[in-house]
């Protein structure tokens, strides 16, 4: 059993799924309602946050999968009390916190890449933090670099062992003016998170400005920090002496809502998505109508349908926000297998984020994808060295086949993939879907999908 199946086995079994392979009757539309809740991307910087208050923080609409599990069991293992409702509330005390055991944070950390945003909170909590080697979506490099050199900055002290990364900050952490090579999101987050309590002010230059970077601006302004965010991508953070807890609602999972939007393209269904928004999908929603999904939006969230008639291809980059996401890019491929023409998709973000079409070819789609990307008149996104292009020719029919997932968001393109499919498809590692997608099978259920969980 390798690496990634491992991983998969075990996010499966923090969500309680039954088995970890899934059998996909293809070829129906799917219709229904389904709910998104807090995203990923925000509740589980925001549950790290709490370790820098002096008081309890209480988290709202925080989803049911396998990331916050795994952050709540290093919170855990650090000594905060985290308490649950049961209905996506969250209560988190950090007035016990303590050095943690490296087996029980090595033990979890393979899992995912959120322990490294502990370097800061645990630096100023307990004057060390040591992090073992990361897990996460094997979709291209992700340095950490941004984050040792940002750390550096403020006055840590990195050093590598045979047990990972150990951090101390002998005397203290100090304001930094730094600028990042890349507007990374890791990265802003790890120099929000250590800047707040630092000595001093922190100047951060190229900062990632994503919808949830400003919801965690949001949540530690609760909690007493100051953070002006200002125009061209730069932050400043004045250190205050202590934090106190938030209590928070989080933003919607725009990621979730795009992956459903696409899946009732590619299926030419008709879903309701609860809970989203239009003003953080503004991108998404241009995109999806110029390939001819229909979208209505609505007060408490957005219909998404395929209209009837022909989808047309369409060519696009991803890019930082407010550009297009590359976590959407993967979605909305497999409604472009169905689309009149040649699409073409720019990756700028990630090298190996086109790994899942090898899938999609399997069942008969016809994708090309070119290293290193190529040049068209429409470019606005400069040129990076690590970025890939993929050429859609469609229509094409796809049909089942047995599928191997490798990552989160290639993974649910993958179900959509066998979703959209005519035939039967059997889709392994889907506990790595259920790391970013809550209840994702009973969603599916909801939809009028034809599947069964199988050993």
């Amino acid at each position: 059993m390798n690496a990634l199946t491992q991983d998969s086995l075990k996010a499966a079994l923090r969500l309680g799924l039954a088995s970890d392979t899934i059998l996909i009757e293809g070829g129906k539309p799917l219709h229904g309602t389904v709910d998104v809740r807090g995203a990923k991307n925000l509740v589980t910087k925001a549950m790290v946050a709490a370790l820098l208050a002096d008081t309890p923080s209480v988290l709202h609409d925080v989803p049911a999968i396998a990331d916050v599990n795994v952050v709540t069991g290093m919170l855990g293992a650090y000594g905060v009390a985290v308490a649950t409702d049961g209905k996506g509330t969250y209560r988190l005390d950090p007035k016990n916190v303590e050095r943690a055991h490296f087996a029980e944070i090595d033990a979890l950390a393979g899992e995912s890449r959120i322990p490294i945003l502990f370097c800061g909170p645990l630096l100023h909590r307990l004057g060390e933090a040591l992090i073992p080697d990361l897990g996460g979506c094997r979709i291209g490099n992700r340095p950490i670099n941004f984050h040792m050199d940002a750390l550096r900055a403020f006055g840590a002290v990195v050093d590598k062992s045979y047990e990972g990364i150990r951090l101390t900050a002998p005397n203290g952490l100090r304001g930094a003016n730094i600028e990042l090579p890349y507007p990374s999101v890791g990265a802003t987050e790890q120099v929000l998170l250590t800047g707040v309590l630092a000595a001093g002010t922190t100047e951060l230059r190229n900062a990632a400005i994503e919808p949830e970077i400003l919801d965690l601006i949001a949540i530690l302004q609760k909690m007493g920090a100051i953070i002006t965010v200002e125009p061209n991508r730069v932050i400043f953070i004045e250190g205050v002496d202590r934090l106190d807890g938030y209590e928070h609602r989080a933003m919607f999972d725009r990621n979730e809502a795009a992956s459903w939007a696409s899946a009732a393209l590619a299926t030419r269904g008709d879903i309701f998505v609860s809970g989203a928004g239009q003003k953080d999908l503004t991108t998404f929603l241009n995109v999806y109508r110029k390939v001819g999904g229909a979208f209505d939006v609505r007060e408490d969230g957005i219909r998404f349908w395929h209209p009837g008639g022909e989808l047309q291809a369409v060519e696009f980059e991803t890019d930082v926000h407010p550009g297009f996401m590359t976590d959407w890019q993967q979605p909305l491929i497999v409604a472009l297998t169905q689309a009149q023409g040649r699409s073409v998709v720019h990756e700028t973000v990630y090298e190996n984020r086109f790994g899942f079409t090898e899938a999609l070819n399997a069942m008969g789609a016809d994708i090309r994808v070119v290293p290193g990307g190529i040049d068209t008149p429409t470019r606005r996104v400069p040129r990076r060295p690590l970025e890939q292009s993929a050429i859609i020719q469609g229509p094409t029919p796809l049909t089942g086949a047995d599928i191997v997932v490798p990552d989160l968001r290639g993974g649910f393109s993958h179900l959509i993939a066998a979703l959209t499919a005519s035939g039967r498809s059997r889709v392994s590692n889907l506990g790595l879907i259920g790391r970013g997608y809550e209840r994702f099978t009973d969603k599916l259920t909801d939809l009028g999908a034809d599947f069964e969980l199988v050993d």
